[in-house]
């Protein structure tokens, strides 16, 4: 009598996570703002983005607990956060500031964090909420972190084409 072997599921042609020295988790996107944080998050295959939160932020140590939070309760492998640079390039004052809340998010969670050109993320949120034909009211609560699904969409996109550092920063 032949033994029967368990079904493997179809090869989709795309290596999993592990095959591609990428540790087990989900995404988040960060939107940076001095006020407003968008948070976006993808799911646990890191196929696709979904705009998670808007945060209004209330001081170091209370912030530090939100995102400790969000780390651990969603299983947070990454944090992407998005760099507002000139059309030319160059950073911006608030690039450099996003820059140092990405040090500060990593030591304060102890994921790591990467930064992803996100110069046009704001642009396309606005576009996408103009489209949906809300009133300004509930776009204006929505566009934080709609930019931050845009950007971590973008950067979910480089990385499945093999950049390995996306973007020019």
């Amino acid at each position: 009598m032949r033994e029967l072997q368990p079904e493997r599921p179809a090869d989709s042609g795309v290596p999993p996570r592990a095959a591609l020295g990428q540790p087990p988790g989900r995404v988040v996107g960060i939107d940076f703002g001095r006020a407003r944080i968008g948070i976006a998050i993808t799911d646990p295959d890191r196929t696709l983005a979904s705009p998670y939160e808007n945060y209004t932020r209330r001081g170091p140590a209370a912030d530090a607990r939100r995102f400790q939070r969000l780390a651990r309760e969603e299983q947070v492998a990454l944090f992407v956060v998005g760099l507002p640079v000139h059309l030319d390039g160059r950073e911006s004052e608030i690039s450099r500031e996003a820059r140092q809340f990405g040090k500060w998010l990593a030591d304060a969670t102890g994921v790591p964090v990467e930064y992803f050109d996100e110069r046009f993320s704001t642009s396309e949120a606005h576009e996408l909420l103009k489209e949906a034909a809300w009133k300004h009211s509930r776009r204006k609560r929505k566009l934080d972190m709609l930019a931050a699904q845009v950007m971590l969409s973008a950067y979910l996109e480089s990385r499945a084409k093999g950049q390995s550092t996306p973007g020019p920063l």
